[in-house]
C-alpha cells in the first residue's frame, strides 16, 4: 500500500500504527456535536428497553432536538428475516427493505419517522464488515481482535449514524441483557465511546426489574442490584436506573438501588406496567427524566420550549382519547402464530391507533387457523365484528385461513387480508366463486391444477432465504372510484411496505375480475396485483402489502380505520355511525393540521 494512503488511514483512525488507540472516525465527524444515550438491560430481557428508549427519545424530540435511534443485536444473523416469530416476535420491515427487530417498529411509531438499515446492527453485520476489511488489507498487517477492531467497528457505526443523520442525540439500545456473552463487546464499545467522546458526551441508562414474589407480598431489589453490579464491573457507571415492575416501585427499593449503584435517588425512577405504551412518555416526563438527560449531556442551550409546548399539546390531544372509548368491537385475528402475541405486534398497534381515533375499544379474539374448519368456524367467530387474516409462510394453517375468508365473504363480516391473507383471499374466491376447484398457491401445492398464486418471476432462481424477497417500500397505483382510492384520499398512488415472494398469476386476473373481484391497487407499470376488494360487501379488502408497518399513533393506516369503522357499524347498526370512507375522511381532516414548527 502506498505510504500516503497508509498515513491517511492512520490519521483518520482506520488503522493503528504506533498506538494501541483504535477509534475509526468518519470524515467530517465532529466530537461533541452529537451526544449519546446508551440504554442497556439487566435481570432479564423483554422489559421494554425499546419502548423506554423510544419514549425518552420522543421527549427530547418534542423539545426541538433531532434524535436518531439504533438497535444493537447480539445474534449472528445478518438481519431478522429468517427468524421464527415464535422466537423473536414479528419481523419488522423498513422502507429500504431491511428486515429487522420489532423494536424498530416501536421507534418508528413513537418518533413518527422512517428509519433505515443504518438504525439496526447485528453481530453478524459487525463481524462481516470486520472480516471484509481484513481480507482487503485495511488493518495493515495487524492481528484482528475483538478489542480494538470489533469494538472499533461498533463505534464507527454509531459515529457514522450521528454524522449522516446530523442529529443531536443518538439513542443506542443494546438487545438482551448485560450478562449475555454476545453483548460483552457491545458494552466494551460503548464504554470506550464515552471515554473517547469526553465528559458530558454520553448518558448511560440501565433498565432493570424489581421482583414481587406473591408469597412475600413485598418488592425485592437484590436481582436488580446484582445486574447493576455486573454492568459496573464492566466499567460502565449508570447515570439513570429505570425500575420496571408490575406495580409502582416503593421508595425503600429505590433507596437500596441508589445506595448500591451511586445513582442519585431522583435518577432512580419507577416504571410500572402501563395499559398503553403511549402513556409512558408522560410517565417519564413526570419523573423529570427528560431534563435529567439534557443536563447530563449539557444541551440545555439546544432545546426549544415553545416548540415543546406545541408538540406536547398535540400529543396530549391524542393520549386524552385513550380510555375514553364510547364503543367496543371485537376483531378476530386468524393466524398461525397466535400463541406469541409479539408475532403480530404491528397489527395490534395499528388496531389500537384506529380504535383510539374512532373512540372505540378494540378487543382482539385470537384464532389459531391450524385448528379451524368450515364446521367449527361459525362458533369461533360468533363474537367477532371484524376479521383480519395476517401474513405467514408455509402450508400450516392455510386451509383455515381460506375457511375464515370464505366465512367473512359470505356472511358480510368486515375483513382485511394482509400479505398471505391477500393470496388466500384470491384462492378462496377462485375456488368458490369462479369455479376453479383446483386453485391454490404453488407455495402450498407446487403441482396444483390452477396456480392462482405463483412465484414472482425474479424469485425463480433464488437458492437462499435471507434478504431475497420483494422487500421494503413500494408505490401502489390506485384505481379510481374504488374503496382503496376513497380510503387513501382519492390519491393516484400510495406507498406501503412489502415482504413476499408470491403473487397473483397474471393469466388468472381476467377471470377473477369477470366474476366480480376488483383489483384496486397494482404495481405501477406491472401486472403485480397489490390490493383487492369486493364492491358489494360492507368491507372486504386485502393487500399484498403490510399496512400495519406504516400505521402511526397520529396517523393510523386508512385500511385499519376502515375495518374498525365497518366493525362498529356492524356492532351498532342503529346508531348512525359513519361508514369506512366517511370515518376515514373525517379523521384525515383532524390529522391535516399545520406543521408544529
Amino acid at each position: 500500500m502506498p505510504r500516503t494512503t497508509r498515513q491517511e488511514l492512520a490519521r483518520t483512525g482506520q488503522v493503528s500504527l504506533d498506538s494501541e488507540f483504535f477509534s475509526p472516525i468518519p470524515q467530517g465527524y465532529q466530537k461533541g456535536k452529537t451526544k449519546y444515550c446508551f440504554v442497556v438491560g439487566t435481570v432479564m430481557s423483554g422489559l421494554g428497553k425499546g419502548i423506554f428508549s423510544s419514549c425518552l427519545a420522543k421527549l427530547l424530540q418534542d423539545k426541538g432536538l433531532k434524535v436518531a435511534p439504533i438497535k444493537l443485536e447480539g445474534y449472528l444473523n445478518i438481519d431478522s428475516g429468517t427468524l421464527n416469530p415464535y422466537r423473536h416476535g414479528e419481523v419488522f420491515v423498513l422502507d429500504d427493505g431491511m428486515e429487522c427487530d420489532m423494536d424498530l417498529g416501536t421507534y418508528e411509531r413513537m418518533l413518527d419517522q422512517d428509519l433505515s438499515k443504518a438504525n439496526f446492527a447485528t453481530s453478524g453485520q459487525i463481524f462481516s464488515s470486520v472480516l471484509h476489511k481484513e481480507r482487503h488489507g485495511e488493518y495493515l498487517g495487524r492481528d484482528v481482535q475483538m478489542i480494538p477492531h470489533v469494538t472499533g467497528e461498533v463505534k464507527l457505526r454509531l459515529r457514522q449514524l450521528a454524522l449522516d443523520s446530523n442529529t443531536d442525540v443518538v439513542f443506542v439500545e443494546i438487545g438482551g441483557t448485560v450478562g449475555d456473552l454476545e453483548n460483552a463487546y457491545f458494552i466494551e464499545a460503548i464504554r470506550q465511546m464515552a471515554y473517547e467522546e469526553g465528559p458530558g458526551s454520553s448518558c448511560f441508562v440501565a433498565l432493570t426489574y424489581i421482583i414481587e414474589p406473591p408469597t412475600l407480598g413485598e418488592q425485592k431489589s437484590k436481582a436488580a442490584q446484582l445486574g447493576i453490579r455486573q454492568l459496573m464491573e464492566l466499567g460502565v457507571q449508570p447515570d439513570i436506573i429505570a425500575c420496571r415492575a408490575t406495580h409502582p416501585v416503593d421508595e425503600k427499593a429505590r433507596q437500596k438501588i441508589s445506595m448500591y449503584s451511586n445513582v442519585p435517588m431522583e435518577r432512580v425512577v419507577s416504571l410500572p406496567d402501563s395499559a398503553s405504551i403511549y402513556m409512558i412518555p408522560a410517565m417519564l416526563r413526570e419523573a423529570g427524566l427528560d431534563f435529567e438527560v439534557i443536563r447530563l449531556l449539557h444541551i440545555e442551550d439546544r432545546i426549544d420550549l415553545g416548540y415543546e409546548r406545541r408538540a406536547w399539546g398535540r400529543w396530549c390531544d391524542f393520549t386524552d382519547r385513550i380510555g375514553a372509548a364510547t364503543h367496543t368491537v371485537t376483531i378476530a385475528i386468524c393466524g398461525k402464530y397466535t400463541a406469541v402475541r409479539d408475532s403480530y405486534a404491528s397489527l395490534i398497534h395499528a388496531l389500537e391507533h384506529a380504535g383510539i381515533w374512532l373512540g372505540c375499544n378494540v378487543k382482539i379474539e385470537w384464532v389459531e387457523t391450524s385448528t379451524i374448519t368450515d364446521k367449527n368456524l361459525p362458533s369461533r367467530l360468533q363474537a367477532a365484528d371484524g376479521l383480519i387474516v395476517p401474513g405467514g409462510f408455509g402450508t400450516r394453517g392455510a386451509e383455515g385461513k381460506i375457511a375464515a375468508l370464505r366465512f367473512a365473504r359470505t356472511q358480510g363480516l368486515p375483513c382485511l387480508g394482509i400479505c398471505f391473507g391477500f393470496q388466500m383471499a384470491v384462492v378462496e374466491f377462485a375456488r368458490n366463486v369462479c369455479g376453479l376447484a383446483g386453485a391454490n398457491s404453488t407455495e402450498i401445492d407446487p403441482n396444483c391444477q390452477d396456480p392462482l398464486i405463483d412465484l414472482l418471476p425474479q424469485q425463480g432462481q433464488i437458492d437462499r432465504l435471507g434478504g431475497t424477497m420483494r422487500l421494503g417500500g413500494k408505490d401502489i397505483e390506485l384505481k379510481a372510484n374504488t374503496m382503496a382510492w376513497e380510503l387513501f384520499g382519492r390519491a393516484s398512488s400510495v406507498r406501503m411496505r412489502f415482504r413476499h415472494r408470491y403473487e397473483v398469476h397474471p393469466r388468472y386476473i381476467q377471470v377473477l375480475e369477470d366474476n366480480g373481484l376488483v383489483f384496486s391497487g397494482k404495481a405501477p407499470g406491472e401486472q403485480i396485483m397489490q390490493i383487492l376488494e369486493l364492491p358489494d360487501h360492507p368491507f372486504f379488502m386485502a393487500t399484498q402489502a403490510h399496512p400495519c408497518l406504516t400505521s402511526r399513533p397520529m396517523r393510523p393506516n386508512p385500511m385499519f380505520v376502515g375495518l374498525v369503522a365497518a366493525a362498529m357499524q356492524r356492532r351498532y347498526p342503529d346508531q348512525g355511525l359513519p361508514d369506512p370512507v366517511t370515518a376515514t375522511q373525517q379523521l384525515q381532516k383532524l390529522w391535516q393540521v399545520p406543521a408544529i414548527r
